[in-house]
């Protein structure tokens, strides 16, 4: 058994980030996440890490991109408004598959919305949020325990994949207090070391769906671009190139989404119906559906830890057993849409809520009762 530690959730994803490595942190405050900067900004002098307060979120984005090609683990921390300034440089971190965690603290939007209420309405902007075709990786913990550890696995695939995570949290679960056991047996994916002749050095090369990217400072020279660009990072705008690159910075996803995507089910072998719900909402998901099943009715939950890629293979499976699917969610029904792409849109029930309060057991449980 490990360390038992109280934590707030801001607080937790601080204390795992920096357990997984993270020696540098650009950011720039902003509710309901400031936490996380406090925390990093106190715990980082101490193993050896900076941390710096840019003037601005697109400065923040841009501090980690060159934090991380310079061989750090690094990461930033913001809210709706900020995420949206970062588009530019998450798509560009995403094309020179620069390892980083950007950290979304969700708020109420759209524009500066509610700073102080909790919201589920930056999933797709986490999908799409950037412009082009594109791989992306996100996470979406629902307690404090899950997030101190998958702030360490959104490291973990940022450093196997080469490629910048996206960290969603929300701010109930930013601003929450749990218990956390602190264990010692936690695997850490070190930032690789990469040596060889600099005049056959290629650092983007076909052959490897995941490129072996030196760090800049250690020896071998290469060129770091938004635009497609050829195995030695220089531009080449081919028709031919274009597809190639693409197609593996595709293919280096969806061929390992095994090891990516996690979801979690309970009561999922038989269920009338199945709520489908994430991060902290998927807690009343849980309350209600245990009050469903004492009062004889069949209920399930899924929740994706895994938001993208969304693990629709296995939520597919699992709806067509059920007889109803009641998808609940603190905005206006993102991942209904994306679930009407593989479901059934008959069986798809959604339930929504923007007020700035949860969604209750209560209401869950009043919504199932009356669709069945």
């Amino acid at each position: 058994m490990g360390e038992i530690k109280f934590l707030q959730g801001n607080e937790a994803c601080a204390l795992g980030a920096v357990r997984a490595g993270l020696r540098f942190f650009g950011g720039y405050p902003i509710t309901p996440s400031s936490e996380i900067a406090e925390q990093c900004a106190r715990l980082l002098p101490s193993v050896g890490g900076r941390f710096i307060q840019m003037e601005d979120e697109i400065a923040s984005i841009a501090s980690i991109i060159g934090g991380s090609l310079a061989g750090t683990k690094s990461m930033t921390a913001t809210s709706g408004p900020g995420f949206s300034l970062m588009q530019e440089a998450l798509g560009y971190g995403i094309m020179a598959e620069v390892p980083f965690v950007v950290v979304n603290v969700m708020r109420g939007g759209p524009s500066t919305g509610h700073p102080t209420g909790p919201s589920q309405g930056d999933i797709m902007q986490a999908r799409w949020g950037t412009h082009g075709d594109h791989p992306v990786i996100a996470l979406y913990p629902e307690s404090v325990p899950e997030t101190y550890y998958e702030i360490i696995r959104a490291f973990n695939l940022a450093e196997r994949f080469r490629q910048p995570v996206v960290f969603l949290m929300d701010e109930i679960l930013g601003k929450m207090n749990e218990s956390v056991e602190i264990r010692d047996d936690i695997e850490i994916i070190p930032r690789r070391k990469i040596a060889g002749d600099p005049s056959r050095y290629a650092p983007y090369a076909m052959k490897e769906d995941i490129p072996q990217t030196a760090n800049y400072g250690e020896g071998l020279r290469f060129h770091v671009t938004g635009l497609f660009h050829d195995e030695t990072g220089f531009p080449d705008v081919s028709g031919d190139n274009i597809q190639r690159s693409i197609d593996r910075m595709f293919r280096k996803i969806e061929e390992h989404e095994d090891v990516i995507v996690k979801w979690e089910e309970t009561g999922t072998d038989d269920p009338d119906i199945l709520l489908v719900s994430v991060g902290t909402q998927a807690r009343s998901a849980k309350m209600a559906c245990k009050e469903l099943n004492r009062e004889g009715i069949s209920a399930g939950v899924f929740r994706p830890v895994t938001v993208w890629p969304f693990p629709e293979k296995r939520l597919a499976e699992l709806s067509r057993k059920a007889k109803k699917v009641l998808i609940i969610e603190m905005n206006k029904g993102q991942l209904a849409d994306e679930c009407r792409k593989f479901i059934d849109g008959d069986k798809i029930i959604a339930l929504n809520q923007l007020n700035s309060e949860m969604i209750s057991p209560r209401e869950i449980i009043s919504t199932a009762k009356g669709v069945l």
